[in-house]
């Protein structure tokens, strides 16, 4: 069933379990809201912050979240990099783009001397720092990450032109721990770490994602309770099986979800026989 069909069929604004939410509508752990602001206050002085977390425990959605809370500030200017992985002529590219300099990657000391140049006038002029945001940072090679360090640092490392948000999994903190990145790594002012979440973090998420969506009683409270004990403690696991249920739900005509169809759809999938190797 289309995902229009099922948010007619139950009421909702948006379906809650997938991942083009709009960014209002965002749980983010209680943790990443001191994170944030911190993150506002080392702006004015620019640096290196943080997000880092296994997979599927949140970080693309926090840092979105504090994209959107930092737009709101005035005179911010946010890049956000959507190539992690490029080699350093396209980073630059990218760059360019991003903070609106024309840049020949061609000519490395031309485009490192106009990228300072913007930044330097944007903090002279607003006295606060561009921002970039890099998920997916574990991707970043070491050539670019140190690129970055030595663009943004001025005045003998006394200052900094940009602060930027670097968003990993487990890979990135281990990649500073190398020598050619050990001086960006001791530079990472600001670090916010998503751990498993307990299942009742993971409670409190269905309940706000459900009252956000417009149907707060879709889901009994019982169900809610057994899909955080059996989501591995991590809320990617949680919504595709929450969104899982709620295709079910659809299909069936159900008024609302609960235990019998967690228990009916996902003992079916677990009861059906494994194919054995013929000789």
């Amino acid at each position: 069933m289309s995902d229009k069909n099922i948010r007619t069929l139950f009421g909702l604004k948006y379906n809650p379990f997938l991942p083009n939410l709009p960014t209002e509508a965002l749980w983010v752990p209680p943790e990443a809201e001191t994170f944030a602001h911190r993150v506002q206050s080392m702006i004015s002085q620019g640096g290196f912050a943080m997000i880092t977390g296994d997979p599927g425990q949140g970080k693309s959605k926090t840092l979105q979240w504090i994209a959107q809370r930092l737009s709101k500030m005035p005179d911010i200017t946010v890049g956000v990099m959507e190539r992690p992985q490029s080699k350093l002529a396209d980073f630059y590219r990218e760059l360019g783009e991003l903070f609106g300099v024309g840049l020949t990657p061609a000519n490395r000391y031309g485009s490192f001397k106009a990228l300072r140049t913007k930044w330097l006038a944007h903090c002279q002029s607003s006295l606060v720092r561009p921002v970039l945001l890099i998920d997916e940072a574990q991707e970043v090679s070491s050539v670019c990450l140190t690129e970055l360090r030595l663009l943004q640092s001025a005045c003998f490392d006394s200052e900094s032109l940009l602060s930027t948000i670097l968003c990993g999994d487990g890979r990135l903190p281990n990649m500073f721990r190398s020598p050619e990145l050990l001086p960006l790594g001791s530079r990472i002012r600001v670090r916010l770490h998503l751990a498993p979440l307990t299942p009742e973090q993971l409670q409190d998420y269905l309940n706000f994602a459900l009252e956000q969506a417009g149907h707060s009683q879709l889901m009994t409270p019982e169900l809610i309770r057994t899909l955080a004990a059996h989501s591995l403690n991590n809320l990617r696991v949680l919504n595709h099986t929450a969104a899982d249920l709620l295709n079910a739900a659809a299909e069936r005509n159900l008024p609302r979800l609960d235990e019998s169809l967690y228990f009916d759809l996902f003992a079916q999938a677990s009861s059906k026989p494994r194919r054995t190797k013929t000789s």
